[in-house]
């Protein structure tokens, strides 16, 4: 028997789901997450999951896993101090750094600078060039890399990258620099730019490249640490960690090459969502998962999600593929308060996160959240996590009740504002998703998952006009079941630069084949079989003179018949359909990437039995919430109960053991056959 699980860190709780690759049977946990160590909180999980399902943890084959660490180490500033070495001449170059602004207009005026990765006293030049043909300028003197390297070792840094001029064409100057640095500083990671990213483009490249070597050590210790814990538990599988663009990397690769795990935590949900949108027959889905801390947002167009080649994380702009998620700061445990200065409510982007909580958790929490605000309301019934969890309604209350005096109005309408609030920053995430990108949200589903997704899903649904609002199946622990679905990928990427009309498809076709020998050959030592190995390539095309190019995918079969030309003319479409125009110049091929993907896992949704549509069988009691305006009579159901083609109308609550789903006025949601409740308008 095969089993495997899926274990997702997030700011409150940490999610597990194992389930029995056979079968198909599956078993969830939700425990609460321990920030001080977050692999104490994932050994609970693993302990309380194996006991419910009846087996040890030697009895677990593969152990997949979303993590945060790397995310929190750049946004709390909590990063390695990294030591850089630079061509001669080039020690300013994160300083410099480009001149793009974030904010609107007149935003630079109030915008302070972020304080780059590696300090001005970090870096450190040294003598040698390769030129832009990748040859021998000039070569590199041994003593001056010791001298260099002796400099930064008496400074304290505790990771290194190096990152030298054209090394993308030629590494040999930096893979020196790497032999003497073992020799010098073995105790300290090193990361070369050629091998974490080996694209032209200096700035992007050495930044990318010391983003990589400043959470290397953070990300060392945690998966080291990890990986000892479960091995003194007994699981002896295969450890893996889902990286930022939805694949898997192996737990020893990601000690290296961090930086592909700075969206990792989000990537989950989205790998999950598509999963149940191919069993629900749903392909256009825009997804809202709502945890503790924060809402994350993507767009998944015929059960691909959109991928982009820069992660960003805060202020931090990386060149490194991840699914294109937006986050902002709204979550079940955002806080509402009302600033003196205004006298208008806020809500987040403070969370009251894990510890101390929401008010309702009764751990220490004083302040208003949105999880108060939707038990005031009746949204959130008093016992959570199937009962094993209660809440604090009164301390909620009075908490919601100091925003309603601040106000000047009632207890409801404060607590019916806060959600307001929340549902409409979400609602900004989700239209930078769609409706700056060129989608219509009416042409999506809207799936809401995570611990609060359910709970806000129907009223963003009615602000985005996408239907159904769909509540898939264990929504709380979705993100682990799509670390536990996803597969093994690895992409090797490299700089073409060169106009179409002077390129050979024979060249082309060349440089492709060879890089995906080199892909395949990777996962093949990872240990998955070479007829399981699939081959996809990206190519990024730009007009000659642009600074920005848009990542088309091809494959080798649409090369062959329609050449260099079918390219170009897809990039002309997808041009027109971003920026609403296209341009008389050249089209010019920048860059290359294979993508080697290992095989899907093909994992069947168990079908519920058929109801009659009447889900009075499942109805645990009747129920009185606040909407429109005024007290509503409702009824509360458990989802467990509830079978395919029961239809409630709303206003209603459904219940389950790790999530809360709720039916607006005007509404009606359906059961469909594999248990995912849809939500339409009445």
């Amino acid at each position: 028997m095969t089993y495997r699980l899926g274990v997702d860190v997030g700011g409150t709780f940490t999610d597990l789901l194992l389930f029995q690759e056979k079968t198909g049977e599956f078993w969830r946990h939700k425990t609460p997450s321990t920030p001080h160590d977050s692999s104490e909180g994932i050994l609970n999980g693993v302990d309380a999951i194996c006991e419910k399902a009846g087996i040890t943890p030697a009895d677990v084959e593969v152990f997949l896993h979303g993590t945060t660490v790397a995310t929190n180490a750049v946004l709390e500033g909590k990063g390695a101090r990294v030591g850089l070495i630079v061509t001669e001449g080039y020690r300013q170059i994160m300083q410099i750094a480009r001149s793009f602004v974030p904010g609107g207009l007149a935003g630079w005026i109030v915008w302070p600078k972020p304080q780059p990765l590696a300090a001005l006293e970090d870096t450190v030049e040294i003598k040698g060039r390769m030129t832009a043909k990748g040859t021998e300028l000039r070569p590199t003197d041994d003593s001056d890399i010791r001298a260099a390297l002796l400099k930064l070792k008496e400074q304290g840094v505790e990771a290194l990258t190096v990152s030298l001029m054209n090394a993308y064409l030629n590494g040999a100057h930096e893979a020196r620099v790497a032999e003497l640095a073992a020799e010098i500083m073995p105790d300290i990671p090193v990361s070369l730019s050629h091998i974490v990213l080996p694209e032209m483009q200096e700035y992007e490249r050495t930044l990318t490249t010391v983003a990589n070597a400043a959470v290397r050590p953070v990300v060392g210790r945690y998966v080291r640490n990890l990986r000892d814990r479960l091995r003194g538990a007994g699981m002896a599988g295969k450890l893996s960690l889902l990286r930022s663009d939805g694949g898997l990397m192996t737990s020893e690769k990601s000690e290296e090459h961090p930086v592909s795990l700075l969206m990792s935590g989000p990537a989950g949900g989205v790998t999950g969502a598509i999963w149940v949108g191919r069993n629900a027959g749903i392909s256009n889905i825009l997804t809202l998962d709502v945890g503790g801390t924060s809402t994350d947002v993507a767009l998944i167009e015929n059960l691909e999600a959109r991928r982009v080649r820069t992660t960003e994380v805060g202020h931090l702009s990386v060149r490194a593929s991840a699914l294109d998620v937006k986050t902002v700061g709204a979550g079940g445990g955002s806080i509402a308060y009302v600033p003196e200065l205004t006298g208008a409510l806020r809500v987040g982007p403070q969370s009251a996160g894990a510890v101390p909580g929401p008010v309702a958790y009764g751990k220490g929490g004083t302040q208003p959240t949105v999880t108060d605000a939707n038990i005031v309301l009746g949204y959130l019934p008093e016992a959570l996590l199937g009962g094993s969890f209660k809440l604090d309604k009164e301390g909620a209350t009075a908490a919601v009740q100091t925003i309603a005096d601040a106000l000047g109005i009632d207890l409801y309408a404060a607590a019916r504002g806060i959600i307001d609030i929340a549902n409409e920053n979400m609602f900004g995430a989700l239209r930078m998703i769609s409706v700056q990108q060129g989608y219509d949200p009416r042409d999506f589903a809207l799936m809401g998952f995570g611990g609060a997704g359910p709970l806000h899903v129907n009223a963003v649904a009615r602000l985005m006009g996408s239907w159904p609002a769909v509540s898939p199946v264990s929504p709380g622990v979705l993100c682990a079941l799509g670390d536990a679905t996803t597969r093994m990928r690895t992409e090797s990427a490299r700089s073409f630069s060169r106009l179409a009309s002077q390129t050979t498809l024979a060249e082309l076709t060349a440089v492709l084949d060879e890089m995906a020998t080199q892909t395949r050959s990777e996962l093949e030592q990872e240990g998955i079989a070479p007829d399981d190995v699939t081959i996809q390539f990206e190519i990024d095309v730009r007009y000659a003179g642009q600074a920005f190019e848009v990542p088309m995918d091809v494959t080798l079969a649409e090369l062959a018949t329609g050449g260099i030309s079918a390219i170009t003319a897809r990039f002309d479409e997808e041009h027109h359909r971003l920026f609403t125009f296209n341009m008389h110049a050249e089209h010019e091929i920048v860059n290359l990437r294979a993508v080697a993907l290992g095989q899907t896992l093909d994992l069947p949704a168990a079908e519920l039995p058929k109801g009659d549509g009447d889900p009075s069988a499942a109805k645990i009691r009747d129920h009185h919430l606040w909407m429109d305006g005024a007290m509503q009579e409702a009824a509360i159901y458990d989802r467990a109960k509830l079978r395919q083609g029961d239809r409630i109308a709303g206003p209603a609550i459904v219940t389950e053991m790790d999530s809360t789903t709720l039916i607006e006025t005007g509404c009606v949601a359906t059961v469909d056959a594999v248990g995912n409740i849809l939500i339409n308008l009445a």
